[in-house]
């Protein structure tokens, strides 16, 4: 069964890291070898990795918690909100706001905003004196919902947040590290896995290495 996922993994290109210069001292345990200077990883330890995020996931699958997926770069947006609202789950792909895990009751504000207002415009009832100002109401309402489309279903606190790039994902990390919430993290060879609970070293910005984690975290919450 390893040696199939490890298979998988190889094909979707998940060993390719980063350059040795670039490489995290955390991940050096992880690395197979350096080849045309670039880190090459060890799979077989990606997937005892996978296999342990994927255990704690089904340990949530059927209760009432919720993953955050979370992946703003533009290789991860589509690939993360798909697997996302493929099983229900609230997802984050552009900009991380500011205090979604530790300012939660000012965010809860502006999703509430955002439900209402979407609300009342699918019913023709927003409240606009004149033309202009439905116009900016609207504008609004695009605004709200780039930022927390994908949050306004979320209904509290998330048990854990599934990132793909945690360096680029550092302040949604770091949140959760301030409010004591697990995180699964996709990481490549340039992000330190220390800090992170359910690390999975393996390429983090091709799509196919991307699909396939992507994949395999929403399937284990089905």
């Amino acid at each position: 069964m390893k040696e199939t996922l490890v298979t998988e993994m190889f094909e979707a290109g998940a060993h390719v890291g980063y350059t040795k210069t670039r490489r995290h001292p955390s991940t050096k345990p992880f690395i197979f070898d350096s080849r045309q200077k670039k880190d090459v990883i060890n799979l077989e330890a990606t997937a005892k990795q996978l296999e342990k995020a994927l255990e704690f996931l089904k340990g949530i699958q059927g209760t009432e918690g919720q993953i955050l997926f979370v992946g703003t770069k533009p290789e991860a947006r589509k690939l993360v909100r798909e697997a996302a609202e493929l099983i229900d789950m609230p997802f984050v792909t552009e900009r991380w706001v500011g205090g979604t895990l530790t300012n939660n009751g000012e965010i809860k504000k502006r999703v509430e905003r955002l439900v209402t207002l979407s609300d009342q415009s699918s019913k023709g009832e927003l409240v606009a004196a004149t033309k202009k100002e439905r116009l900016m109401l609207q504008r609004e309402i695009e605004r709200l919902e780039v930022k927390f489309g994908g949050i306004k279903d979320m209904k509290k606190m998330p048990a854990a947040l599934f990132v793909v790039d945690p360096l680029k994902e550092e302040i949604a990390v770091t949140e959760a590290r301030q409010v004591n919430i697990p995180v699964i993290a996709v990481a490549n060879t340039d992000c330190d896995i220390s800090i992170i609970n359910y690390p999975i070293v393996a390429n983090d910005t091709t799509v196919s290495s991307i699909a396939f984690f992507t994949k395999k975290v929403a399937d284990a919450l089905k």
